[in-house]
C-alpha cells in the first residue's frame, strides 16, 4: 500500500470510528483508559497506536490439517491439531453465510471495524471501578475473527487466555487487527476467513470441517436446516455441540431461523417448517496421526522424517508446526497393492499377536529411483505393553522408528561377492574351505588389525571341508568360504562395497570392521538391506530410500523435498555378476524353492544361536528385504523351536519363514507386471581355466515350457523356442529336445549361445494305430528259413 492510499485508508478509518461526535468522545474516553494505564501513552498516541497496522498480522494464519497421501492419491493419513480445511467462500453454501451473518452481525456489510452501537453498549456494561464484570457482547464478525485468528495463533497458555479474556485491553486490541484487516480485505473476504477460522465444537475448526464432521457432506451443500444448526453452533461450540447436546442445538438452530425471518432472509413459514424438522447428524470421524493407518509404520516414517530432516525447519520445533498445522498435501511414494501384499505375507506366517512372541518386518523399494513401494511391522502401531502392538518401527533405522537395528547375518556376503568381481575375481574362481576357521591376518581400513581367534564354523548357513567357486560357495552359503574370501579381497574393500550400497548401522554409528563383517554381525534396518539390494537389481545405480515424492502447502506452492541421489557406485557388468550368481540360490542354493515365476535373485541370512532370520530377495523391479525375530531380544529368546502358523518345531533359518513372506509378498505385488530379465555377465567372469567356465546343460525333456524358461533364465542363458513336434512320450507343452542336448558340456558366459527348444504338440491324430506284434520267431542263422507256427 503506497503512502497516499495509507493516508485516505486512515482517514476513512477516523471518520468510520467517530461517526458522531458524543460516540467518538466516548470512545476516546473509553480507549485512553486501558492504553494509558498499561503504556503510558496519551489520547492522541493512543489514536495513532490504534490506527497503525500491527507489524505481525500478515504472520497470522490459521492452522491447517496436514494429509499424506499414497502413490495414487488416496489418503494414508492426516495430522491436525485443529480439524480445519479451509474452503473460498463459494464453495460455502449461501444459505449457511446468510445464517452467520444473520445471528452473528447482521450489520456486517454496514459498519465498519466496529459496530459502534453494539461496542459501546458492551464497553460500558462490562467497565466498572475495578476494571471488567458482567461481561457481555458487542463484536462484530470481524472482531470474532481477530479474535480466533490471535487465539488460534499463541504458542503458550499464557497468550491464549491473553486472546480471550474478558477485558477493555483485549477488546481495544482486537479493535486495532480489526480496523487493519477492514482497511485490507473486502467483507466477503472477511466473513470467508471468518468462516474458516471459527469454532463449530466436536474438534471441528472451520465450516468445511464442520459440515464434514456433523452431516458428511461439503459445506456448498448445506440445506437451511444444516446451516442454522451450524451458525447456532458459533454462539458456543461445545454447549451447542449437536453430538453430545441435540437438544440444546436444535433450540440454538431455530433461534437462528427465528431471526433469519425477523430480518427478511426467509419468509416466516419457511422458517416454522425448518424448526419443525427433527435434527439429523450423520457423524465422519476424521482420523489424526499414524495409529489407525492402513499402512501405519510407512505413515510413522514419513512423519519421523518431517520432524528429523532439516530440509523441513531449522528446529524441532518448525518442523512439528509444519506437520500439525501447516495444511500441507504430502504425495508419497506408497504403493497399494505392495503395501497390502507385504501386510498379509507378514501377518500370514507371523501374526501380531502369536504366543511365541515373534515379529517380523518388510521393506520394498524400487531399483533405478529409491521410492519405498511398501512397509510394514506385523503388528498395530500402538504401545508395546499391549500384545500385538508397538511403537518400534523395526524396519527402519533409529531416527524413523526408534528401532536400534538387527543383525543382518548372511545377507552381508553379498558385498563381499559384489567385492570379490569388483577386483577381477571369476565366477568359477575357487577357494577350499574349512569346516572350522579363525579369522587372522585382517586389518580394518585404519589398518588396524582384527584378527580373531574364535573359531567360526558353518553351524547355520551350508557347509564346509571341500572346495566352493564362487558360484557354489554363494548357493550353500558357507560362512568360512566367505570368509576367506573377505580375506582374499580385502576386509577393507568389503566394507567400501557395503558403505557405496548405503548399509549404515540403524542406531547412527560407524559400521564396525572386524573380520566377520561379511557374516553381518552390524545392526542394520530392512530398509538399508532392501536398498542395497535394489542397487544390484539397478546394475549398480544406488538410490537412498526416498518415500516422499513433493509436499505442497495450502496455497498450492511446493517444498524442497529429500532426493534419492541415485548414483552409480559400482560396475554395471560386476552387479550382472551378482545377480548371476544370486538368482541360483533361489534354485540350488539356500533359497531353493523360492521363486516367483520371474527372474529373482536373493539370498538367505540366519544369525548366531539363531536369533534373527532374514531374506533378501529382488527383482528389477522390485527389492525386499524381510526380518524375522523377537522384539525381547534374539539372543535371549532365539527361534531354535518356534512353533508359527507355516512353521512349527525346529530352528527358523532364513528360507524357513523370512523366504516365504518373501516369495508371497512378491507374487502378489508383482503380478499383472511384465516380468523384467537380469542382464548376461561380461564374458570376462565365466573366463577358461577359472575352474568353472564350463556347466552340463540340463536335462529339459518332459518339462514344461514355463518350467523350462525359468530353470534358463536362472542360469543366466539365453534360449528360444524352436518346433513344434508330435511326440507319443511327451504331453503337449512340455519339451521334447534341446539343442545344446543334455549333458553337453556350455559356457554360461559365450554370448552367442543360445538353446533352442523343442516343444510337443501332443500325439499325432493322424498316426497309424501300432499293429500287435505277431510273436514270430527269429530266424537261428542267417539264411534259415522262416518256420510259420
Amino acid at each position: 500500500m503506497d503512502s497516499d492510499a495509507r493516508g485516505r485508508g486512515k482517514a476513512g478509518a477516523v471518520r468510520r470510528l467517530a461517526g458522531y461526535s458524543a460516540l467518538a468522545g466516548l470512545l476516546s474516553a473509553l480507549l485512553v483508559l486501558p492504553l494509558a494505564c498499561v503504556a503510558g501513552v496519551g489520547a492522541r498516541d493512543s489514536a495513532e497506536w490504534l490506527l497503525t497496522e500491527p507489524v505481525d498480522l500478515g504472520d497470522l494464519t490459521t492452522p491447517q490439517r496436514s494429509t499424506i497421501l499414497a502413490a495414487d492419491g488416496s489418503s494414508i493419513a492426516t495430522f491436525y491439531r485443529q480439524n480445519r480445511v479451509d474452503v473460498p467462500l463459494e464453495k460455502v453454501a449461501p444459505i449457511a453465510a446468510k445464517a452467520v451473518v444473520a445471528i452473528e452481525d447482521a450489520r456486517f456489510y454496514e459498519h465498519g471495524a466496529l459496530d459502534l452501537k453494539g461496542t459501546m453498549r458492551a464497553l460500558a456494561s462490562n467497565l466498572d471501578g475495578s476494571g471488567a464484570s458482567a461481561p457481555q457482547g458487542g463484536s462484530g464478525i470481524t472482531q470474532q475473527y481477530v479474535k480466533n485468528l490471535l487465539y488460534v495463533n499463541a504458542e503458550t497458555d499464557a497468550e491464549r487466555q491473553d486472546a480471550v479474556e474478558t477485558t477493555p485491553g483485549r477488546k481495544i486490541r482486537e479493535l486495532r487487527y480489526a480496523i487493519a484487516v477492514e482497511e485490507r480485505f473486502g467483507k466477503d473476504e472477511i466473513l470467508e476467513k471468518y468462516l474458516n477460522v471459527a469454532y463449530f465444537g466436536d474438534g471441528a475448526y472451520g465450516i468445511e470441517a464442520a459440515s464434514r464432521r456433523y452431516f458428511s457432506i461439503p459445506a456448498a451443500k448445506l440445506s437451511l436446516g444444516q446451516a442454522a444448526t451450524l451458525a447456532g453452533a458459533l454462539k458456543n461450540g461445545n454447549q451447542y455441540n449437536l453430538r453430545l447436546n441435540p437438544e440444546g442445538a436444535v433450540n440454538r438452530r431455530n433461534t437462528v431461523l427465528d431471526r433469519m425471518a425477523e430480518l427478511g432472509v426467509i419468509d416466516t413459514a419457511t422458517a416454522k417448517a425448518e424448526k419443525d424438522k427433527p435434527l439429523k447428524i450423520k457423524i465422519t470421524e476424521t482420523k489424526n496421526g499414524c495409529t489407525e493407518s492402513r499402512a501405519a509404520f510407512f505413515c510413522d516414517y514419513v512423519q519421523r522424517e518431517i520432524l528429523t530432516n532439516k530440509i523441513f525447519g531449522k528446529t524441532p520445533e518448525e518442523r512439528e508446526r509444519l506437520l500439525w498445522i501447516g495444511g500441507l498435501t504430502i504425495r508419497t511414494t506408497l504403493d497399494w497393492k505392495t503395501q497390502k501384499a507385504a501386510h498379509k505375507a507378514l501377518l500370514r506366517h507371523v501374526p501380531a499377536k502369536n504366543d511365541e512372541g515373534k515379529a517380523a518386518a518388510q521393506v520394498l523399494v524400487e531399483p533405478g529411483t529409491g521410492e519405498i513401494k511398501g512397509m510394514d511391522v506385523g503388528r498395530e502401531l500402538g504401545p508395546n505393553e499391549q500384545r500385538g502392538k508397538t511403537w518400534i518401527n523395526f524396519a527402519a533405522d533409529a531416527d524413523h522408528g526408534t528401532s536400534i537395528g538387527m543383525a543382518a547375518g548372511s545377507t552381508f556376503k553379498a558385498f563381499t561377492l559384489a567385492a570379490a568381481f569388483d577386483q577381477g575375481m571369476a565366477i568359477g574362481d575357487r577357494i577350499t574351505a574349512p569346516r572350522g576357521y579363525a579369522p587372522t591376518g585382517f586389518k580394518d581400513c585404519k589398518g588396524k588389525d582384527v584378527s580373531d581367534t574364535k573359531v567360526l564354523t558353518n553351524s547355520s548357513d551350508g557347509e564346509g571341508g571341500r572346495s566352493f567357486s564362487l558360484l557354489t560357495g554363494s548357493w550353500h552359503s558357507v560362512n568360512t568360504f566367505f570368509l576367506l574370501l573377505e580375506k582374499k579381497v580385502g576386509l577393507c574393500d568389503t566394507v567400501k562395497i557395503a558403505k557405496k550400497l548405503g548399509i549404515k548401522r540403524a542406531d547412527g554409528k560407524p559400521l564396525q570392521e572386524f573380520a566377520s563383517f561379511t557374516l553381518g554381525f552390524n545392526d542394520v534396518s530392512p530398509l538399508r538391506v532392501a536398498a542395497a539390494y535394489a542397487a544390484f537389481g539397478a546394475r549398480g545405480k544406488y538410490c537412498e530410500p526416498i518415500a516422499i515424492k513433493r509436499i505442497n502447502t495450502s496455497d498450492g506452492k511446493s517444498i524442497p523435498v529429500p532426493k534419492a541421489g541415485c548414483e552409480q557406485v559400482i560396475d554395471k557388468g560386476v552387479a550382472d555378476a551378482v545377480n548371476y550368481v544370486l538368482s541360483g540360490v533361489l534354485t540350488r542354493g539356500t533359497g531353493r524353492g523360492l521363486g516367483i515365476g520371474r527372474p529373482a535373485a536373493g539370498k538367505t541370512g540366519t544369525v548366531d544361536n539363531y536369533s534373527a532370520a532374514w531374506f533378501a530377495g529382488y527383482t528389477p523391479q522390485l527389492a525386499s528385504a524381510v526380518w524375522v525375530g523377537d522384539p525381547r531380544g534374539g539372543y535371549k529368546y532365539p527361534m531354535t523351536n518356534t512353533c508359527l502358523p507355516t512353521h512349527c518345531g525346529g530352528p527358523v533359518y532364513g528360507a524357513t519363514i523370512p523366504g516365504p513372506i518373501w516369495q508371497d509378498t512378491m507374487a502378489e505385488a508383482l503380478s499383472g507386471v511384465e516380468a523384467g530379465r537380469f542382464q548376461r555377465p561380461p564374458s570376462f567372469f565365466f573366463r577358461k581355466g577359472s575352474g568353472e567356465d564350463e556347466v552340463k546343460m540340463p536335462d529339459l525333456r518332459g518339462m514344461s515350457l514355463d518350467a523350462a524358461m525359468q530353470k534358463l533364465g536362472a542360469m543366466g542363458l539365453d534360449f528360444k523356442v524352436g518346433s513344434h513336434e508330435y511326440s507319443d512320450k511327451y504331453d503337449e507343452d512340455q519339451i521334447v529336445a534341446t539343442d545344446p542336448s543334455p549333458g553337453a558340456l556350455i559356457d554360461p558366459g559365450d554370448s552367442g549361445l543360445t538353446v533352442v527348444l523343442t516343444v510337443s504338440k501332443g500325439k499325432d491324430p493322424t498316426a497309424l494305430p501300432e499293429l500287435p506284434d505277431p510273436g514270430w520267431p527269429e530266424p537261428q542263422e542267417e539264411g534259415a528259413p522262416w518256420e510259420i507256427p
